[in-house]
């Protein structure tokens, strides 16, 4: 049986940890960054793990992380 291939979108965005977790980066951190505070910008430079029901779909787009 052939391999899968990982989703080369999905395999650069999420890291699935050895708890099965899904980790990703958050999002908003790219432009238009005059208008937002400090504060905000340093949170959105931590992880966060992915919702439970989206971390299903992820971890079929990228079958060899485990």
């Amino acid at each position: 049986m052939p391999k899968q291939k990982t989703h080369s979108g999905a395999g650069k965005r999420f890291r699935v940890k050895k708890n099965g977790l899904v980790k990703r980066s958050k999002a908003g951190k790219n432009h238009i960054l005059a208008k937002k505070s400090t504060k905000r910008k340093r949170n959105l430079r931590q992880g966060t793990y992915e919702d439970s029901t989206q971390a299903a779909t992820i971890r079929k787009l990228v079958p060899y992380q485990k």
